[in-house]
């Protein structure tokens, strides 16, 4: 197996209206919201989570969310 992730769409014929990996992004230019924080924290949406994930929004702004991912 390759270690280039664009090698194993590469082979395969790119259907009309998909869009293709190496076009696709992270969303990392968004602004993320409190849900957003909560969900990639693995947290449940409760009123409480929801204003952790506001207060470390506020916080940290962006990394708030790139900090919860791997």
């Amino acid at each position: 197996m390759s270690e280039d992730p664009e090698s194993v769409s590469a082979d395969v014929p790119e259907a009309s209206g998909v869009t293709p990996d190496r076009l696709l992004h992270t969303g990392a230019s968004d602004t993320p919201s409190a849900e957003d924080v909560v969900l990639a924290s693995g947290r449940d949406l409760t009123p409480e989570t929801l204003e952790w994930a506001r207060r470390k929004l506020a916080d940290e702004g962006r990394s708030a969310l790139d900090r919860q991912l791997p």
